[in-house]
């Protein structure tokens, strides 16, 4: 399949203007072809396209959609060997990372659709009139969950599969049955349209609306933000910064219709090492530590940017054991210059703000390449510096050490919210730092005991996200099932006939999904009086 370099509206493709080239982050070399930029009338024709396949898409039966679903992951499998090769072009993310977010990809594109099928997601709730309650007669109400409409899909850097053009976001809101319209991340924009010609194949082969998924190319803010505003977005779905997740979140509340933001933009995910727990095994703890701070060169918004403990003997022990560790680790490429060079940045600052740096990497030649770094503070310092508490985006990590628990509750205190905070601990640790575990269940949205943050698991009971500014808004969860959740309201019928209520709230429970009938779950029909 050859690379066009155009935008793709309703799975046709659409042209631009300025043109620009991916950049093999290891080399420098750009790569063919030349991608070309969305205008404002390519955003237009995006959603207008999206608009007019959001009727029909949104009536799909469940088996249907589910079905669409899981063409899109046959084809995006179907893309073989040639989807890897230019993910790996274009990100320097070795072949075994790419075929593991690959499979990623698809299985989550797969349990969207199992979740389809069973149909419970609706949330289905009936209360059966009553006409002979007095003093009034009682009302049929019915409430469901429906799709919102067409929603922005902003693609991810560090997840060119998985979080891009039909990552999690794209199929929790085509699982919603509302369309989409991807905005791909120029740092890897012949994937994305590898990517989106697959879905458009696989709306083909299923029948569905080609405009329930468009791409855009855009590498000035001016495309993210025309598609924020435009009255047809009804949500948008984002994974970045926080700098960009907030321009984005503002520029849809002060629209005349505003709407909802999911931006998930990162934490610095504290770990918090215990003393028992450092008594026993401080070396292995480090050497988990190292693995979880290194690992895709850091490029993980669960990342853990800060390891917290008390003073003494265990913590010597891990410091003298994490610093080894990370300064005999090789310094890595990063997904792209500008990346690796923010993240320079953010060691140097911290430096600047009386962070000591205990270890580093030896510095190899190349512009994206970034060493692995150990930096260290006092707890002190930590809570009275803010500056020492923001995310540095990349294969780094500052130890802080505190002198006694209170101190340690401090500086869990004065966490911002976070996508996880983890625990090093024994029994007996958990049962002395009650009051920590209150407070990090305030600050996160995922809690991991004896592990660490990296490694997302996508399935049912998965929260990722969590209080500002790890996310903008700390009720939602970007992977998982419930995903879903963010692309849908809620709607009641009241005294409608049952042939005009949706299926879910028909009488006969045709669809045998579990419903809230008075009250309580069953699965059993409903009888009118």
């Amino acid at each position: 399949m050859d690379l066009t370099g155009q935008n793709f509206i309703a799975g046709a493709p659409a042209g631009g203007r300025t043109p620009l080239r991916a950049v093999k982050p290891a080399t420098g070399a750009t790569l063919p072809p030349a991608f070309l930029e969305a205008d404002a009338e390519l955003v237009d024709a995006a959603l207008a396209a999206a608009d007019g396949a959001f009727a029909a898409y949104a009536r799909t039966s469940a088996a249907d959609r589910a079905a669409f679903l899981r063409a899109v992951a046959d084809e995006i499998v179907a893309l073989g060997s040639q989807l890897l090769e230019r993910a790996q072009a274009e990100t320097a993310l070795p072949p075994a990372r790419l075929e593991s977010e690959r499979g990623r990809t698809v299985n989550q594109l797969r349990m969207f659709a199992a979740l389809l099928e069973e149909g419970s997601w609706v949330e289905a709730i009936i209360d059966p009139g009553d006409p002979a309650r007095v003093p009034a007669p009682k009302p049929d109400i019915r409430r469901m969950l429906v799709p919102l409409g067409p929603v922005a899909v902003f693609a991810a850097s560090n997840f060119p599969l998985a979080f891009s053009v039909a990552g999690g976001d794209t199929a929790s809101a085509l699982a919603a049955g509302c369309p989409v319209v991807v905005k791909a991340h120029p740092a890897h924009p012949g994937t994305a349209e590898l990517v989106a010609r697959a879905v458009a194949a696989a709306a083909r082969r299923s029948g569905i609306p080609a405009g329930v998924c468009s791409l855009l190319h855009g590498w000035s803010h001016e495309v993210g933000l025309a598609l924020v505003r435009h009255r047809l977005t009804r949500a948008v779905g984002f994974t970045g910064s926080l700098r960009a997740g907030r321009a984005l979140f503002d520029a849809a509340a002060v629209r005349p219709e505003p709407i909802p933001v999911y931006a998930e933009m990162g934490s610095v995910n504290p770990v918090f090492l215990l003393p028992a727990a450092l008594a026993q095994r401080a070396e292995q703890i480090a050497e988990g530590l190292a693995q979880s701070v290194t690992l895709g060169v850091g490029q993980f918004c669960t990342n853990p940017g800060v390891v917290l403990g008390i003073r003494g003997a265990g913590l010597d022990r891990l410091r003298v054991a994490l610093a080894g560790r990370i300064g005999t680790t090789a310094a890595g490429v990063m997904l792209y210059q500008r990346l690796s060079q923010s993240y320079a940045a953010g060691v140097a600052r911290a430096r600047e703000r009386s962070a000591a740096q205990l270890a580093a990497a030896p510095a190899t030649d190349g512009p994206t390449r970034a060493a692995p770094t150990l930096l260290a503070t006092d707890a002190a310092t930590f809570v009275a510096d803010a500056g020492l508490r923001e995310e540095i985006f990349g294969p780094a990590s500052l130890l802080v050490t505190a002198a006694d628990g209170e101190e340690l509750l401090r500086a869990a205190e004065a966490l911002e919210g976070q996508l996880t905070a983890s625990i090093h601990g024994t029994e007996d640790d958990l049962h002395a730092h009650a009051r920590l575990v209150e407070v990090l269940q305030r600050k996160a949205g995922r809690l991991i005991f004896n592990g660490f943050p990296t490694g997302v698991e996508v399935g049912h009971a998965m929260q990722h996200g969590g209080p500002y500014p790890a996310s903008t808004d700390v009720r939602t969860t970007s992977v998982g099932a419930t995903a879903i959740l963010r692309f849908v309201r809620p709607v009641c019928w009241q005294d409608f006939p049952d042939a005009a209520l949706p299926p879910a709230l028909r009488d006969r429970n045709a669809l045998g999904i579990w419903r809230r009938v008075n009250g309580e779950l069953t699965k059993a029909d409903v009888a009118r009086a």
